[in-house]
């Protein structure tokens, strides 16, 4: 049978670096690996490019009931740089250290990518048939990678009811109000949209020394401060209110959901838990980029800035008509990049296969909806109808700081970590 920790570290030792506009390491031999695997499996796969080397593997899995709707089993191979001289390991060695796997891409996301794999090598045979899509540049925008999928080869995902991939499934340990520590699982059925802004201030141009009452950078100014002091309200999603209520009930604290100042209240209530909630109770707009000027003593006739919008579901209109109002004369806003929230339903038959499935290996799991603060490949594959779902579970320690890994210096996995995972997910692939 093939070992996790052996898959994942072949996989982190693919140094499939993506720095963003097409300027990246090809995924083609990470790609290569997995469909060499697959096809060693007995299951056929493809590999399709979008450029040169940007290479995606697309399988197909029977399923022993063909009269059920597709699962589509997604991840990507791509992963953001790591700068060696900050890390205490090669970040593309694929170490094991103190219990841990070690390496860029450990927890994002090649830890899932081999934790399905050896899922399908020990034999587990799904219910229903199963959609492989291991997929290049998750890390940038999707251009080469998901997005590019849905647009030019739709017909691959056919019969797809619903998805799986990252950022969910894992061990979150929180205090109780009588000091239990609560093994909570947090599945994300939604995430925020993204919609990076460019903002553009006109005004006249003139010598510095002058007074100038339509100066861009004067106007840009003042539009990015009314924007970064609007206070946005709060929108409870289905997936934060479920969080909120069943977060609380499982730590035994009372929420009060009827005003923005008790959502505030229970949110810091919930301690540890609260931090996977705060980013979405509200939309978020927050100037990042400036660009104005090319000399001190002239008023240039433009300036600009670019603001990382991040919306909750169902509040798209109402954000960006208070946006309108908050840019004031001669400001004006275009998209960068937008793509638009996702949400799946929160009770649902494969929401409650993957509680099973955690409960089955962690009889104390406390398994929650959440939303995500940012964004995966599933606003790709949202556009074909699919719910998606990040669950890909990890068995984590307590006091493992997980949420710094992904991006972050010395991203490790623990070795028991993958075992569970592997576990849960042949469970939930056999049964959902």
């Amino acid at each position: 049978m093939a070992d996790v920790v052996e898959l994942c570290a072949d996989l982190i030792r693919f140094d499939t670096t993506n720095r963003g506009n097409n300027d990246a390491n090809p995924e083609r031999p990470a790609a290569e690996y997995v469909a060499a695997f697959l096809d060693g499996l007995g299951i056929p796969s493809r590999i399709l490019e979008a450029a040169p080397g940007r290479a995606s593997v697309i399988a197909r899995v029977p399923g022993t009931d063909p009269s059920l709707p597709a699962l589509l089993v997604q991840g990507h191979l791509d992963v953001v740089p790591a700068d060696a001289a900050d890390w205490s390991v090669p970040p593309f060695d694929g170490e094991v250290r103190d219990g841990y796997l070690w390496g860029r891409g450990a927890t994002d996301m090649k830890d899932f990518v081999a934790m399905v794999l050896a899922a399908l090598a020990g034999g587990v045979r799904p219910r229903r048939e199963l959609v492989l899509a291991f997929v290049a540049d998750e890390e940038d925008r999707g251009d080469w990678g998901a997005h590019w999928l849905v647009a030019h080869h739709p017909e691959l995902f056919e019969g797809c009811a619903a998805a799986i991939s990252e950022s969910g499934g894992y061990t979150y340990h929180v205090p109780a109000a009588d000091g239990r520590d609560v093994h909570l699982y947090p599945v994300g059925t939604a995430e925020r949209g993204t919609a990076h802004l460019r903002l553009t201030a006109r005004g006249r141009a003139g010598h510095g020394s002058r007074p100038n009452d339509e100066n861009a950078v004067v106007r840009l100014v003042g539009a990015l401060h009314r924007i970064s002091a609007h206070r946005w309200p709060v929108s409870l999603t289905p997936a934060v209110r479920a969080f909120l209520e069943r977060t609380g009930a499982a730590l035994g604290v009372p929420v009060d959901l009827s005003s923005s100042d008790g959502v505030d209240a229970a949110v810091a209530a919930l301690g540890p838990a609260g931090a996977l909630v705060v980013p979405t109770v509200r939309t978020s707009t927050t100037p990042t980029m400036l660009d104005a000027g090319y000399k001190v003593n002239v008023i240039p006739s433009t300036a600009s800035a670019q603001v990382d919008v991040r919306v909750l579901p169902g509040t798209e209109e109402s954000l960006f008509a208070v946006l309108d109002e908050l840019l004031g004369e001669g400001v004006t806003r275009e998209f960068v990049a937008h793509q638009p929230p996702v949400q799946a339903p929160v009770d649902s038959p494969w929401f409650d296969a993957m509680a099973s499935a955690l409960r089955a290996e962690d009889p104390e799991a406390v398994v929650v909806p959440y939303c995500l603060g940012g964004g995966t490949d599933a606003k790709a594959f949202a556009q074909l109808g699919i719910d998606c779902y990040g669950f890909a579970p990890l068995w984590l320690p307590k006091g493992f700081p997980y949420r710094a890994m992904a991006h972050g210096v010395d991203e490790r996995v623990p070795v028991d970590g993958l075992h569970f995972g592997t576990r849960v997910l042949a469970r939930f692939l056999a049964d959902c």
